[in-house]
């Protein structure tokens, strides 16, 4: 058994009752677990599982996979007020897609999950912002060790990731003037 601090970055449907469900973890980096009957109402996964939580989580590791079967759950913190803000699931959404970008499965990154983990808290306490952002990208440009100063992260990222999670963009255009948003524009039908 393995076990280790980690915070909720996805959830996927495996079958009418269990899940696959994505962890960035303090000690083993990106892991996937499965959570059997975790959809059925007295799994002792009910009220567990959701995204950007943070856990101490207890999984019996693959023997020949990268599926490990998730066996305890112990919650530390739930960020209720993250999931208030539409902006901010979305700004933390962003940041886990592009963590997941940049981090080797089943590798330990203990100053990645602890930026993610300030990260969210944050979100959680003060709201989204483009500030967030952009700290957040200088952060891991940072302790990847491809920034510079003078040169704006977004662009030394994209260089090194090959590209940045698409969501990028309508996170910031919501960010920088929330007031004037609006959807893209649905393509006229003929």
């Amino acid at each position: 058994m393995e076990r280790s601090d980690a915070i909720l970055i996805r959830l996927t449907r495996l079958t009418d009752t269990s899940l696959i469900v994505h962890w960035f973890t303090a000690g083993h980096g990106l892991i996937k677990t499965v959570a059997k009957g975790a959809r059925r109402p007295k799994s002792p996964f009910a009220g567990k599982l959701d995204l950007f939580f943070s856990a101490e989580i207890l999984w019996q590791p693959s023997r020949g996979g990268e599926l490990h079967s998730l066996r305890e759950v112990a919650l530390t913190a739930t960020r209720e007020r993250l999931r208030r803000s539409y902006d901010s699931i979305l700004l933390a959404g962003y940041w886990c897609r592009l963590l997941e970008t940049a981090v080797e499965r089943d590798h330990p990154e203990p100053a990645m999950h602890d930026l993610l983990r300030r990260g969210l808290d944050h979100v959680d306490e003060s709201g989204a912002s483009a500030r967030a952002l952009r700290h957040f990208e200088e952060e891991l440009a940072r302790t990847l060790g491809v920034g510079q100063a003078g040169a704006r992260a977004s662009s030394r990222l994209r260089e090194a990731l090959g590209g940045l999670p698409g969501q990028r963009r309508q996170v910031l255009d919501r960010l920088e003037d929330p007031g004037n948003f609006r959807f893209p524009d649905r393509e006229k039908r003929v």
